[in-house]
């Protein structure tokens, strides 16, 4: 009866829809956290380092071939950049505007192709990035553009979303190739070590936290990190991945919503309006029109979390 369950497509939309609640906690939890983004990031990562691990070997441990490595380490240094760019953003802003603002992957993917790989967008990328760019411009405020004093963490996380495209371009292909745990399990193992040596850098402390702070970062790394995504990668093996994506911005409202009851985080009119109007922009650019073939810009990051891409069979 289990097995029967889990064929059902039913099933695999309420995997999503338990994805998105976990992952629309991420922001949430690094402001209850409140630690240095580095520290986060290193935490977050390590937590779900520490809860793969044990599935990889369970499965056997398959190295890819070196080309397909290179690619997954180089991506995932972006995906780290981007991360602590994120959680050094989430302190300065809103939680429900740095997590819409971080999503803007798919409009800087849909630029880095044009400007970079030269290729041609269909219409409706244009038309999304209109839509997007105006609603950031309602968003950030006309007093902002006035006195060009821009609120940091907003444009930290802008920058986000670019890093996170990046990732993408390295990884896109080598996703294909790559089962997900494995993908995943040396995506954040690299991470982990990055981001153990950053954070020793910049001097902050790994220790001395209180217990709300442990619980959150727990929390950050396992339920955000490791389960939102595991049960995101199964509903995109069961589901038609732009049905996924273009599902996957209600993250952002997730956030919200769990912004105002939890962190008493009110957006103003402004916030609203703009943050509905990028929404929508970015739904235009993830879109799937019939009969043609999905651009390489129909990828959403919520979250900025790995292997958005659907998982081959031996992944389910």
């Amino acid at each position: 009866m289990l097995t029967k369950a889990k064929a059902s497509p039913l099933f695999a939309w309420f995997a999503l829809a338990l994805g998105i609640a976990c992952i629309g906690f991420s922001a949430i939890f690094v402001k209850l956290a409140d630690v240095p983004g580095s520290v986060a990031t290193f935490y977050r990562l390590l937590f779900a380092t520490v809860a793969i691990i044990p599935i990889w070997m369970y499965r056997g441990i398959k190295m890819p071939v070196r080309r397909d490595l290179f690619l997954i380490l180089a991506g995932s240094f972006f995906f780290a950049v981007d991360l602590i760019m994120w959680n050094t953003a989430i302190p300065l802003t809103t939680a429900a505007t740095a997590t819409l603002l971080a999503n803007n992957a798919p409009i800087w993917l849909g630029l880095i192709t044009v400007v970079v790989l030269r290729q041609r967008l269909p219409r409706k990328f244009w038309l999304g990035l209109l839509v997007a760019i105006t609603g950031l411009n309602v968003l950030i405020g006309i007093e902002s553009w006035r006195t060009m004093q821009f609120n940091m963490g907003d444009m930290l996380s802008l920058a986000a979303g670019f890093f996170y495209a990046l990732y993408l371009i390295y990884t896109v292909e080598v996703r294909k190739r790559v089962n997900t745990i494995t993908f995943m399990s040396l995506s954040l193992i690299f991470m982990v070590v990055m981001m153990f040596f950053t954070t020793w850098f910049m001097g902050h402390s790994f220790t001395g936290y209180s217990t709300r702070t442990w619980l959150s970062l727990a929390g950050l790394g396992l339920v955000s990190h490791f389960l939102g995504w595991l049960c995101i990668n199964y509903a995109l093996g069961h589901l038609k991945g732009s049905n996924v994506s273009v599902t996957l911005l209600a993250q952002s409202v997730v956030t919200a919503i769990l912004g105002i009851y939890i962190l008493g985080e009110f957006l103003s009119l402004n916030q609203i309006i703009g943050g509905l109007i990028i929404l929508s922009g970015i739904y235009i650019v993830n879109r799937r029109d019939t009969g043609h073939r999905e651009s390489p810009a129909n990828t959403l990051a919520p979250d900025q979390q790995p292997t958005t891409e659907p998982v081959s069979e031996k992944d389910r």
